[in-house]
């Protein structure tokens, strides 16, 4: 029985791929600092997203520097054998970011461009600590929730409640009117790696 299946599911393989019908890639954005901050959990958990990312078969898209939590994230997919795609920039490379070693990359002309790859490549984003730029990534994603261009979730890895802060702004703004109900976005919150990616296998 087992031999019939295992013919059954090669035969419409072939026909599938001959076809050129192919099962559409889970790919998540992970978007972090280009340091490591100053709680070891912080690389920690990095590091973990990696193992979890590989062993449920999805892409690691990230920003493609070999620095900081953004290298301990596509090191430890590498190292578990994953597939990692970076975007980055000249510029980036140049001042902050050296391209990571091994990885699958573009290079793209300029921020607002490595962002809108970033975005078209995956189909949910991760948001581990880090500094301006992942906040930039942040809420220019939020950005277009609001305005109804995407619908992409967003999952926040709260390690040691590092992005608290940021949910009492959004609840400061829409307290004072700026911003709809925050239920009306797409963002979840995670304490754990495995919790966040397990949202991720949910919904997609």
């Amino acid at each position: 029985m087992f031999d019939v299946l295992l013919l059954f599911a090669l035969f419409y393989g072939i026909i599938f791929e001959s076809k050129g019908v192919k099962m559409k890639q889970k790919s998540l954005a992970v978007y972090c600092g280009h340091q490591f901050g100053t709680n070891p959990q912080f690389a920690r958990h990095a590091t973990k997203i990696g193992e979890l990312m590989v062993k449920n078969e999805i892409r690691l898209v990230f920003g493609g520097g070999d620095v900081g939590l953004m290298g301990t994230v596509a090191q430890s997919v590498i190292d578990n054998g994953g597939h990692v795609i970076g975007i980055s920039t000249h510029h980036v490379i140049a001042l902050q970011e050296p391209i990571h070693a091994g990885i699958e990359s573009e290079i793209v002309d300029g921020i607002n461009e490595r962002k809108q790859r970033m975005f078209e490549l995956s189909d949910a984003f991760a948001i581990l600590p880090g500094g301006i730029g992942t906040l930039n990534e942040l809420t220019d994603i939020v950005t277009m929730q609001q305005v109804g261009e995407t619908k992409k979730p967003i999952y926040f890895l709260n390690t040691d409640g590092y992005w608290d802060i940021f949910g009492r702004v959004m609840a400061h703004m829409n307290r004072a009117g700026f911003i709809s109900e925050i239920a009306e976005y797409n963002m979840q919150t995670f304490d754990y790696p495995e919790d966040l990616i397990n949202a991720y296998l949910r919904d997609h």
